[in-house]
């Protein structure tokens, strides 16, 4: 009986999620054919996710350090527990992104288009050598267009909340294409829509945007090593976050 009270929120956000999405999707389209690299489409990206964490009932609070320079792309690296997440982004982290999304919502009309316009990166998971080649591709694409790619490098959203193992492939786009890795925490976002519920319960939302890791000078060889910094400090990140909460 609890989950009720959920009820008018996940009827409103999917209703108005939904809505937004479609509206979004259809400017951007228009928006690229002239412009592909138009300051309208970050406006655009922005104002969808605003639109969703509002009818979800999400206050979010930015924290950034002072190091990141919005002249520059990244490869962003976060934690990843909801729907919600990549609208957490768009408006936290300072820097134009684009995503990897996996290739059945390319399956998605309007959609499809809108996602291949801006840039978004298709991703097989049950790909090889072929599929990372690709994706390699695309994100030289995106930096020479001036955005920064969005990895979560845990591979999927966390079923219980907690901060699963890091996949390396993030790292290694970083080293390759010779570009800082941006670390970014996503705290809240959880318990406001989890993966494995129907209901979206709103509330506090909290993203930490870290100091920038550079990997010039940087090999292959020190992957693991970069992987394993910046799951610490996500990790010290979301204990902290944890003990705000509680206290």
């Amino acid at each position: 009986m609890q989950t009720l009270r959920y009820v008018p929120r996940t009827f409103l956000t999917w209703l108005v999620g939904l809505a937004v999405t479609l509206v979004a999707s259809g400017t951007v389209i228009v928006v690229s054919r002239f412009s592909p690299t138009s300051p309208m489409i970050e406006k655009v990206a922005k104002s969808w996710s605003r639109a969703w964490l509002t009818v979800a009932g999400v206050t979010l609070e930015v924290r950034r350090a002072d190091g990141v320079d919005p002249g520059r792309s990244y490869v962003v690296v976060a934690n990843h527990v909801s729907n919600l997440d990549i609208m957490a982004c768009f408006l936290a982290v300072p820097v134009p992104i684009r995503f990897l999304a996996k290739k059945e919502l390319f399956r998605i009309p309007i959609l499809s288009t809108a996602m291949k316009a801006i840039g978004i990166v298709s991703v097989d998971r049950q790909g090889r050598a072929a599929t990372h080649e690709q994706i390699n591709t695309q994100a030289r694409a995106l930096v020479a267009a001036g955005r920064s790619l969005i990895i979560y490098p845990e591979g999927t959203r966390s079923r219980r909340g907690e901060l699963g193992s890091f996949k390396k492939g993030a790292f290694t786009i970083a080293v390759t294409a010779r570009l800082p890795v941006l670390p970014v925490t996503i705290h809240g976002s959880y318990r406001a829509w989890p993966p494995s519920s129907l209901w979206v319960r709103g509330g506090k939302v909290t993203v930490v945007v870290d100091e920038p890791l550079e990997t010039k000078g940087l090999t292959q060889a020190d992957t693991n090593q970069l992987r394993d910094r910046v799951h610490g400090m996500i990790e010290g990140r979301l204990t902290e976050l944890d003990g705000e909460s509680q206290s």
